[in-house]
């Protein structure tokens, strides 16, 4: 649709040379997911969720997560207003469109597991109080890699609640000589021009999730899925929300192609960024000094694609 393609384009403006990264990232908008950034500081993480709310105006908050940080900070509070006699509920920061949880690896666990209940089910409980989330609601994460100072490992029941997990990854030398010379990102942030509001991203995940999908791909899915359950490498294989992520994106993805169909070539496009961040290695994998996504690549390899009919 012409929508998408003029929001990936506003959202090049302050992102260069990462354009498959920004297009998984909006696949997982339009499939209703959160998104988890798993990356090394200063490649563009936070200017990546500043681009898109701009593009699709959406209402955005951002938290610096630091050891500090309460879970009050980002569900909200009641407060007592002697005046009136009543507690009165002041909104957290999560309380957006769009939520940038910046550095959530820094924070400490009992603030991370304040995202569990609004993540999965869209709603937030405080003094026994549920209140629905506006629509649509997206978490965009960032996280240093593993063994940075001050970081912790996020519990595998929140990373299962992020559909997928991405890296920037350094720019090429074309692109970084681009930013040195002053064509970064902040000035290509006043030129961002909205295409969308949030009811047409709302409309437009809405026919993300009609495009259809043949029995032989949700097979090649659970084959997939199954495959990391059985391997020799993991002890953690994903789960059926994993199943369900992958259905849902894999059906995003093909719709920012321009069809209206899943071909295999989708789900093996979308797969690893899946799948990356839910299983879990064993000291075989160490031994043989082998990473999720070698491990991933194998798997894809060996599970056989099927012949879809397009």
């Amino acid at each position: 649709m012409i929508q998408t393609e003029q929001v990936i384009q506003e959202v090049k403006k302050m992102i260069k040379g990462k354009d498959t990264s920004i297009c998984k990232v909006f696949a997982a908008m339009l499939a209703g997911g959160h998104i988890l950034i798993d990356d090394v500081p200063g490649v563009g993480k936070t200017t990546l969720a500043v681009a898109f709310s701009q593009a699709m105006q959406l209402e955005n908050h951002r938290v610096q997560f630091t050891p500090d940080v309460l879970p009050a900070d980002i569900l909200g509070f009641s407060m007592y207003q002697k005046e009136t006699g009543q507690f009165v509920y002041y909104p957290g920061a999560v309380i957006c469109n769009l939520f940038l949880a910046d550095e959530i690896n820094r924070t400490s666990p009992k603030t991370q597991s304040a995202l569990l209940e609004v993540m999965e089910e869209g709603c937030v409980t405080v003094d026994g109080v549920t209140r629905e989330m506006p629509e649509p609601f997206l978490v965009m994460a960032t996280q240093n890699p593993k063994g940075s100072a001050g970081t912790q490992l996020l519990p595998e029941s929140q990373l299962d609640r992020f559909m997928i997990c991405v890296s920037m990854g350094y720019p090429d030398v074309a692109t970084e000589i681009e930013i040195a010379r002053g064509k970064s990102a902040s000035e290509g942030q006043e030129t961002i021009s909205p295409v969308i509001d949030a009811a047409g991203l709302c409309e437009l995940q809405r026919v993300a999730g009609e495009v259809f999908v043949q029995d032989e791909i949700y097979n090649y899915i659970v084959q997939l899925v199954t495959a990391t359950r059985n391997n020799q490498y993991i002890d953690l294989g994903l789960s059926p929300r994993g199943t369900i992520a992958c259905t849902k994106i894999a059906k995003a993805w093909a719709f920012l192609q321009g069809r209206d169909y899943v071909l295999p070539e989708d789900v093996e496009e979308v797969f690893p960024d899946v799948a990356r961040h839910r299983i879990v290695l064993n000291t075989r994998s160490r031994a043989a000094h082998v990473t999720e996504l070698q491990v991933i690549a194998q798997i894809l390899k060996e599970v056989p694609q099927p012949t879809a009919q397009k």
